[in-house]
């Protein structure tokens, strides 16, 4: 027995799962906690990892044969959150990534960051750093090491903190979605490299995931979470048999939102764009790294693409370009909505045509306001809200979390959502101003099936109002909704 829970009740009554938490993880095994967004599962987590105290009892821990008995030295537990903002980044704004002449001297890259951890958590022996050579191959993270920590995308962001935790060499490591923003090859390395060093170093591995599909097939037993309730754990033979056949898709429900979205009132001033975006021989570079180059890329009205491309092959890039956030744009040939950039407008009247969700805003959005006033902020285009919104915007804004199904969660701060609550406030704040242009980089990053399924629909049924245009990054091509009409694919530049 590694950790064990008899009975559990969290100290913190608005805290509580809805029955005692009775859970073990024992020698040998690796664990799935499974279940829907809100559905306690980071609760069971706090509770395994002694940061949400028990009534009248403690967590029994038995870490042998490591010689600390201390849970915060032998479990390591990477959050969502730790990716997409937190403590360190309370300074972090939307468009910092892109404003590399604004960023400190004292920003730390890659390589800075891994030494430290590297220093800090052992003594510099042959074994070690052969297995931090490993590492470094396995996620490829050569060449990021002199690259400043906050101009790393989400994905290598994920395989910076992936690295670092293994480094420490935890007796158990626990990792929220940590498939979340890698491509397909880096997932599949990494499942490889979670079961190669699970087994050379004596490591006990818990996955928390909110998606069935990610579940590797190293996994040996499953905790399915549903409704605030830990249920008993079973083998990953056995959960695997009882979801056979479960279809999350519900056409009833999508077929009445679709007769919703198409009957939204257009914008008086609406117009019909012929080129939405045009790109000429555009060349982004970061001191002598180069980003994209020589990119020619023309997006017409009510056209809907896919992008996609490996990690750090320049999407978010080549997004904020779209979006207006990167300054390098001024000094390239773009046309935006029929308008050479450049030539007199503001960011302000380029992004009032445009909805958008990625990593990027997720990890900028650290105020614990209301949800309702997160979806209202996409009226006005900012993060934060500083303007009050009219009646008329609430009354917007609740139609467009109606149709999200988070109508429920318009009073809850945002702070206190799970991940996948926060992602669905997120998207109903893209879509809130009804936008010519819709953005959404890896739109279902930490949602389930069930919600997957309905941001799909909901994505089909907006790209069949008139003069409707999509871009679409995803690393999952069964995430991309049925009317993508055309694809773009990004190399990585060396």
């Amino acid at each position: 027995m590694i950790i064990s829970v008899h009975n559990g009740v969290a100290r913190m009554p608005e805290w509580r799962l809805a029955e005692p938490v009775n859970f073990e993880l024992d020698d040998n095994e690796h664990i799935a906690i499974v279940g829907p967004n809100g559905s306690g599962k980071t609760l069971l987590v706090d509770i395994l990892t002694s940061s949400h105290p028990l009534l009248m009892q403690n967590v029994a821990y038995d870490f042998s044969p490591k010689t600390s008995h201390l849970a915060s030295a032998n479990i390591k537990y990477i959050t969502f959150r730790d990716t997409y903002g937190g403590d360190n980044d309370r300074t972090y704004y939307l468009q910092q990534r892109w404003n590399q002449m604004e960023i400190d001297d004292s920003t730390p890259t890659v390589g800075k960051l891994l030494g430290e951890a590297y220093s800090m958590t052992g003594d510099d022996t042959e074994e070690r750093r052969l297995f931090r050579e490993h590492l470094y191959d396995i996620f490829n993270l050569r060449y990021l090491l002199d690259k400043y920590i906050i101009l790393l995308s989400s994905g290598e962001l994920r395989k910076f903190m992936l690295c670092r935790t293994l480094m420490c060499d935890p007796r158990v490591l626990i990792m929220d979605n940590p498939f979340i923003g890698l491509d397909k090859e880096t997932r599949e390395q990494l499942k490889e490299v979670m079961r190669k060093v699970s087994s050379e170093r004596n490591l006990q591995i818990i996955l928390v995931l909110a998606k069935n599909s990610d579940i590797p097939d190293f996994i040996t037993h499953v905790v399915p979470v549903k409704d605030m309730v830990v249920q008993p754990k079973v083998t990953y033979e056995e959960y695997m048999r009882s979801i056979e056949g479960i279809c999350y898709s519900d056409p009833a429900l999508y077929g009445a939102l679709d007769k919703e979205i198409q009957a939204l009132p257009y914008h008086d001033d609406d117009y019909d764009t012929n080129e939405v975006v045009r790109m000429n021989k555009v060349s982004i570079r970061y001191g002598e790294r180069t980003i994209l180059k020589d990119l020619d890329w023309t997006v017409h009205n009510s056209e809907h693409w896919a992008l996609s491309g490996q990690n750090g092959s320049g999407k978010s890039t080549l997004l904020s370009l779209v979006c207006a956030d990167n300054p390098q744009s001024y000094a390239c040939d773009i046309v935006l909505f029929d308008r050479q950039r450049g030539h007199g407008e503001s960011i302000w009247d380029i992004k009032k045509h445009i909805g958008y969700v990625s990593p990027e805003l997720h990890r900028s959005y650290n105020r614990d306001m209301p949800a309702i006033r997160i979806v209202a902020s996409g009226l006005k285009d900012s993060v934060g809200l500083y303007v009050k919104p009219s009646e008329k915007d609430y009354d917007i804004c609740r139609k467009w979390m109606h149709i999200f199904g988070i109508e429920d969660l318009a009073e809850r701060t945002f702070l206190k959502l799970s991940s996948g609550e926060q992602r669905m406030v997120l998207l109903a704040r893209a879509f809130v101003k009804d936008p010519e242009l819709l953005i959404l980089d890896e739109p279902l990053h930490g949602l389930d099936e069930k919600r997957g399924e309905l941001v799909k629909s909901i994505i089909d049924s907006f790209c069949q109002r008139r003069n409707k245009t999509l871009i679409m990054v995803t690393h999952y091509q069964e995430n991309l909704p049925k009317c993508i009409t055309h694809n773009i694919y990004l190399t990585r530049h060396t």
